[in-house]
């Protein structure tokens, strides 16, 4: 069964949403395209929730989201627990963001890449794994609520 994967923007994302649903169909997922569906203006969170609560829940492993700098659909997924929602602008953000991070919902800023390079964050991103070691250590602490202070 193909992994399915929800994918949301805005309306400055929405196009590059659209190409990367279809890309994600020719790769073999199963996209889930929770919105916007047109280019009229809209609220970023509203779909950045939708995404993060999905992989929160545990419904999806991974999801994808884009808005104008990535940065307001960033901070609505991480307020979800165990969402780790990384904005990429080049493929190698988006691998460290795997290998080191283990970011689980990809954040692309759609006014700062084309659509073309957009695909090729994504696929980066789809097909690099996480390293574990001491990066499994590092998001340990990101889970936890300690505010313990390490100085």
């Amino acid at each position: 069964m193909a992994e399915t994967i929800p994918i949301g923007a805005d309306h400055a994302g929405f196009e590059m949403k659209n190409r990367l649903v279809e890309e994600l169909k020719s790769m073999g997922y199963a996209p889930e395209d929770v919105g916007a569906y047109s280019a009229e203006s809209t609220d970023y969170a509203d779909f950045g929730h939708i995404v993060a609560d999905k992989v929160s829940r545990g419904e999806a492993k991974r999801g994808i989201l884009l808005c104008g700098t990535g940065l307001g659909m960033a901070y609505a997924a991480n307020r979800h627990h165990g969402v780790r929602a990384a904005v990429a602008w080049e493929p190698d953000i988006a691998r460290l963001a795997r290998e080191h991070n283990d970011a689980n919902v990809l954040v692309l800023p759609s006014r700062f890449v084309n659509t073309e390079e957009g695909v090729q964050i994504m696929k980066t991103w789809l097909s690099t794994g996480f390293e574990g070691g001491r990066h499994a250590r590092r998001i340990a602490k990101i889970e936890t609520d300690s505010g313990s202070n390490p100085r």
